[in-house]
């Protein structure tokens, strides 16, 4: 991606959620650009893994991105270690499934905390760091395709990422004077442990087999594959870089063409 611009050689970052799944790939990404990168994620050890695969000038820290205790103790080891912080990524995020009318105040509650309460936390955290420091910092948040078409057995689900979606849009317009960029990625049918668990849950829900409900996320998709976690991973780094400069307060869909609004 450096043909079009993206440079991002000597910058740092804090991806949460980066130990598995699309934060894995996300810090793979800006690692191979040059970007000392800090994991942060309620699972240390698969943390410490990732930083370890990066090598030696990257770290982890446990954040629980629910709690803003944790997630300031995660910032200040994190930035302990940076020296500054020019990029967040906050990726953190869990989904479960079930019909609508069967939805606990467990799922709800655990969907909210996670996706929307944890985006504005460890958000605040680095927009008063960026504000403070006078650091033009970017932030990029991760969405869903379900930030965007509300989807069944999904509703919690949805409604988290469109509440995350709303408060990027909100936050950036708030940061623009300062020079300070928010946007958000809104991936699809992503190949995950969590598409993993979602799969055998559809398909338990709906009565079909989980090939089956694979079957259906493929056809529905316009590029005829499923989504890796490396398709998501290259567009947040250009939305980190100042090809994307002019760019904030966005959704960008990252779905193979199953939504184009």
């Amino acid at each position: 991606m450096t043909g079009i611009g993206v440079d991002l050689a000597g910058k740092t970052a804090i991806v949460t959620g980066g130990g598995t799944g699309i934060g894995l790939a996300i810090a793979r990404t800006l690692a191979d650009h040059g970007v000392r990168i800090v994991i942060a994620d309620l699972d240390l050890p698969s943390a410490e893994r990732t930083a370890g695969s990066l090598g030696a000038t990257h770290a982890a820290v446990e954040m629980d991105v629910r709690r803003r205790d944790s997630v300031e103790r995660g910032f200040e080891t994190a930035l302990g270690h940076l020296g500054a912080l020019d990029y967040l990524v906050a990726n953190a995020g869990v989904s479960t499934m079930n019909r609508a009318v069967d939805l606990t105040d467990e799922e709800w509650d655990f969907n909210f905390d996670v996706n929307a309460r944890g985006v504005f936390l460890t958000n605040q955290y680095a927009a008063r760091y960026f504000l403070q420091s006078e650091r033009k910092g970017v932030i990029c948040n991760t969405a869903s395709l379900a930030a965007k078409v509300g989807a069944p057995l999904l509703a919690h689900y949805s409604a988290s990422k469109f509440a995350v979606f709303g408060w990027t849009q909100a936050l950036a317009r708030e940061l623009a004077p300062k020079g300070i960029r928010v946007n958000c990625v809104c991936p699809g049918f992503v190949r995950t442990g969590m598409q993993e668990r979602e799969v055998i849950w559809e398909a338990k829900l709906r009565g079909m087999s989980p090939e089956q409900v694979i079957a259906e996320y493929v056809a529905m998709t316009p590029l005829g594959r499923l989504e890796t976690p490396e398709d998501v991973a290259g567009v947040v780094a250009f939305l980190l870089s100042d090809a994307a400069r002019f760019m904030t307060g966005q959704g960008i869909n990252v779905t193979g063409g199953v939504y184009t609004g």
